[in-house]
């Protein structure tokens, strides 16, 4: 199965972020439970502010546990 461009530009930009040393952790609350999530974001500007945009959480417990390997 392959990686679809979208993902594939999404993970090159969060690599940048990670190069530039512009990536944060965020707690934040999970929109469906209220549950908190901890948040890898890219941190960017604009306009003087702040911009975070979010690429996913860090799984609870063994992430081992949550995804099967390709086939």
């Amino acid at each position: 199965m392959a990686i679809p461009d979208y993902l594939s530009a999404n993970f090159q930009t969060l690599l940048r972020a990670a190069e530039d040393g512009n990536l944060a952790l965020m707690e934040c609350q999970d929109a469906a439970s209220g549950e908190p999530r901890y948040v890898i974001c890219a941190v960017g500007r604009e306009e003087g502010a702040y911009l975070m945009t979010p690429f996913g959480h860090l799984a609870e417990g063994n992430p081992y546990d949550a995804y099967r390997p390709p086939i």
